[in-house]
C-alpha cells in the first residue's frame, strides 16, 4: 500500500511540476506533506472538540506558505482525506465543512478563525 502510494505521490509530482520551478516543487510538496502531517499530530495530542477545522485550516495554510509544490500537496492530501471518509462513511456530515476550512487554509486565510476557546497556545502561531 505505501508503494503504491508512492508511486501516485511521484506520479502527481512529476505530471504537476511543469508548471512550476521543478527543482524547488518536490522539496515544497515533501515539507507541505510535513506541515500536514505535524498539524495532524497537533490535533490528535490536542484531542480537544471542536478543533478539528482550525487543524485543517493551519496544515493547509503552513503547506501552501512553502510553494506551489505545498500547496499542492495540501490539496491531494486534504481531498484524499474527505474522499476516504465519504467512501468509508465516517464523517459525511462534517466533510464539507473541513473542505472549507482546507481551502481557507491554502487560499491564505487566517486559521485562528476556526481556534476554540480553551485551546492551548502552543498549538497554532
Amino acid at each position: 500500500m505505501k508503494l503504491i502510494l508512492a508511486g501516485l505521490f511521484l506520479l502527481a509530482v512529476g505530471t504537476h511540476a511543469k508548471c512550476c520551478n521543478f527543482r524547488n516543487f518536490p522539496k515544497e510538496a515533501v515539507q507541505g506533506a510535513g506541515d500536514m502531517a505535524r498539524a495532524y499530530r497537533d490535533m490528535r495530542e490536542a484531542n480537544f472538540k471542536n478543533s478539528d477545522k482550525f487543524f485543517h485550516a493551519t496544515g493547509n495554510s503552513d503547506a501552501a506558505k512553502r510553494g506551489p509544490g505545498g500547496r499542492f500537496i495540501a490539496r491531494v492530501i486534504s481531498d484524499g482525506r474527505e474522499i476516504v471518509q465519504t467512501i468509508t462513511r465516517r464523517g459525511n456530515e462534517d466533510s464539507a465543512a473541513d473542505q472549507e476550512a482546507n481551502r481557507w487554509g491554502r487560499n491564505g486565510g487566517d486559521p485562528d478563525i476556526y481556534r476554540p476557546k480553551g485551546l492551548p497556545s502552543k498549538y497554532g502561531r
